[in-house]
């Protein structure tokens, strides 16, 4: 499995093209920390955290795989764009709270890279052309 970077996600210009980068299709209901959610819970609640994805939210300008025009305006999600085990919390792993691995995505997005359901994914906008009559 290749490692998602932020530098080479941010190297794609386009919403589809990042999508595809990050896409891992999984499955519905696959288990990720089973009986130790608390786990993930203690590290996402804990100030470490905090900052990175305000942090993360601010370079992204709030915006949807950071692209401008795609902003997030309720569900936005901070996404480890290589899956993270909760050994990898456990044992403090750098690249857990490092930027260069993290992405702001919107709560569909982010479920669409996880279970591969591109469907409900944002579209940009219609280009519109002279003569052009018919409504969206």
């Amino acid at each position: 499995m290749r490692t998602r970077t932020y530098y080479d996600l941010n190297r794609l210009r386009t919403f589809e093209q990042r999508f595809d980068y990050l896409r891992l299709e999984g499955s519905v209901g696959q288990s990720t920390f089973g009986f130790d959610r608390w786990i993930n819970q203690r590290f996402y609640n804990s100030q470490e955290w905090q900052s990175v994805r305000r942090h993360v939210i601010l370079r992204d300008n709030g915006c949807d795989l950071g692209i401008e025009g795609y902003e997030i305006h309720t569900g936005l999600y901070v996404h480890h764009m290589n899956p993270i085990s909760q050994d990898d919390i456990l044992h403090g792993e750098e690249r857990v709270l490092d930027p260069e691995f993290l992405i702001t995505v919107s709560m569909k997005t982010h479920n669409a890279i996880h279970f591969g359901d591109a469907s409900h994914l944002p579209r940009g906008p219609i280009e519109r052309k002279p003569g052009d009559t018919k409504l969206w």
